[in-house]
């Protein structure tokens, strides 16, 4: 393969496909439960609201890689969601799940910016395989590899190669990967990689020590396997990718 087709134009995006951040916006709490617990045990961080206003509130707080919206809520349509969602310019994929499915339904919804449908009861499975079709299609192509000069990093198996061979590396260590090379050359602050490693629970941190420690690790991992050091820290505010 040439050196230049190795460099893939989908890091152009913030968001990465290992260890997905879902927003849930669900009123019946068994279901969210049961999903939740799910989701968490493949590897998705699943975060919810039970209602529009928390829903509203969480999206102007987090960014999500996809969201699972139902409609029927108590306190408004969810429709609204997606209303908001436009009027603020964001991207975040979207997939209805609900009860409240009708051609008028469907179309006012593909209308809105709803990327797909799933109607309840649904199996488990089916949903993550669409959650997981989603973020692929609108995030990195349909790759499950992202190719970044020497770096591999295969988003299903988990796995990265470093000049072809194999390195040991944690989920986490791979989360920060993916989210440093997806802004390369953008300045991203601790608090930042925080939220987005540890989700609303950043918020309850006392320090963001953590993030020096996985930083560390990542930058001797990538070096040991013989990688340039593409990692720098940015004083007083953090760290960056330097292509």
């Amino acid at each position: 393969m040439e050196e230049k087709d190795k460099i893939q134009y989908f890091f152009k995006f913030r968001y990465y496909f290992c260890a997905m951040k879902i927003l849930m916006i669900e009123d019946e709490a068994a279901l969210a439960s049961s999903i939740r617990a799910y989701l968490k045990s493949n590897d998705v961080h699943c975060e919810w609201a039970a209602n529009l206003t928390s829903a509203i509130d969480k999206i102007a707080t987090y960014e999500y890689d996809c969201i699972l919206l139902d409609l029927m809520l108590p306190d408004g349509d969810g429709f609204e969601i997606l209303k908001h969602l436009r009027k603020e310019g964001r991207n975040d994929g979207v997939i209805v799940i609900s009860a409240k499915e009708t051609l008028e339904t469907r179309i006012e919804g593909f209308n809105l910016g709803v990327d797909d449908f799933l109607v309840k009861p649904f199996h488990l499975s089916e949903l993550l395989v669409r959650i997981q079709a989603l973020i692929r299609r609108k995030n990195f192509n349909g790759s499950n590899t992202i190719l970044y000069n020497e770096i591999e990093i295969d988003i299903v198996a988990k796995t990265v190669k470093v000049h072809n061979q194999i390195i040991e590396i944690t989920k986490k260590e791979i989360e920060l990967l993916l989210y440093l090379i997806g802004n390369k050359n953008k300045v991203l602050s601790k608090s930042s990689i925080a939220e987005h490693l540890s989700g609303d629970m950043a918020d309850m941190l006392d320090n963001h020590d953590f993030i020096y420690a996985h930083i560390k690790n990542l930058k001797r991992k990538l070096s040991d396997g013989g990688g340039a050091d593409y990692i720098k820290s940015v004083y007083g505010i953090g760290y960056k990718w330097q292509a």
